[in-house]
């Protein structure tokens, strides 16, 4: 998953439009963008969060000031605990060409202090765009952490895995209501890549998706 592959699987795959969503983590955002420069393909900042009841949620924003403002919020909750490379994986950050810069020794793969509710207005004070995501699965996802989904909390969207459909996902989960749902790539590796949004937007920025999500002035979103 090195930036220049990341960005040529993409374009191979007819996608022009991806977010970098690491574990806790945005340390390696910038690689990315530097390494679509000059092509069809726009990375957007992001991060996945895992909050105080361990629920997995995409946090996205326009710009690598937002990202840096929420990753010093972050990295402020996670607990001070040394990654063990030979039990969870080395975590390394690279430049636009995939070449080691650094290691990061912070255990990533835990839960940040912050709690869904306390994350989703920090990112919304960010100006960012909070999303639960794979709400259905077992791990990790909020309806198996919460047992349903909290009506305290404005969700613009949630995501679901591609194990069932959004009709599905309603039908089965009723807290879902008349909240947007949307299914990613979750890609891990790039042969896990895949297209599965289609936005109708005048321009990439997070307030055009937000308008795409609500179906708001012209613009419009598909699940394919």
């Amino acid at each position: 998953m090195i930036p220049p592959l990341i960005v040529e699987s993409a374009l191979d795959l007819g996608i022009t439009l991806i977010a970098i969503t690491d574990h806790n983590s945005s340390a390696n955002i910038e690689a990315v963008q530097k390494a679509a420069e000059n092509t069809p393909l726009i990375v957007l900042p992001g991060m996945e969060i895992q909050t105080r009841e361990d629920v997995h949620s995409l946090c996205l924003f326009d710009s690598l000031d937002q990202i840096a403002q929420f990753q010093r919020i972050v990295d402020r909750t996670l607990p001070r605990i040394k990654n063990q490379a030979e039990h969870f994986g080395a975590q390394f950050v690279v430049d636009e060409t995939g070449d080691f810069i650094r290691e990061e020794d912070q255990l990533l793969i835990t839960s940040s202090s912050l709690s869904l509710s306390m994350a989703w207005r920090t990112v919304a004070d960010l100006k960012g765009l909070f999303i639960p995501a794979h709400i259905n699965r077992k791990s990790f996802g909020l309806i198996e952490s919460l047992g349903f989904i909290p009506n305290d909390i404005p969700f613009e969207a949630v995501e679901i895995s591609h194990h069932l459909t959004p009709d599905q996902a309603r039908q089965s989960i009723p807290s879902i209501g008349s909240i947007p749902i949307i299914q990613n790539g979750d890609a891990h590796r790039l042969d896990e890549l895949i297209g599965t949004l289609y936005f109708e937007l005048d321009q990439v920025s997070i307030s055009e998706i937000k308008m795409s999500l609500s179906h708001k002035f012209g613009r419009s979103f598909v699940v394919i």
